[in-house]
């Protein structure tokens, strides 16, 4: 083997080991953004979901009607 024939060898193994570092690094962040953004919207939906939950509550007959007494009670020109 020509010396000019190992030096490529060994340029062309580095390159490749220098890419494939930089590949598993990028793979490395991109999993743990992909991971951040999957926690973070796992919190939104779960906050979504809790923020239904109330509004629901809210607005079911029974809890408009004592909303509408209590607020009958206050507007009273006995109480003021």
């Amino acid at each position: 083997m020509s010396r000019g024939r190992l030096v490529y060898v060994v340029f062309f193994l580095t390159v490749v080991l220098i890419g494939t570092i930089h590949l598993r690094n990028s793979s490395s962040r991109l999993f743990s953004r992909y991971f951040s953004a999957k926690s973070e919207q796992r919190r939104l939906v779960e906050e979504l979901r809790k923020k239904q939950l109330e509004l629901e509550q809210l607005t079911t007959p029974a809890s408009v009607s004592d909303i509408l007494r209590k607020n009958e009670k206050s507007t009273a020109p006995g109480t003021r």
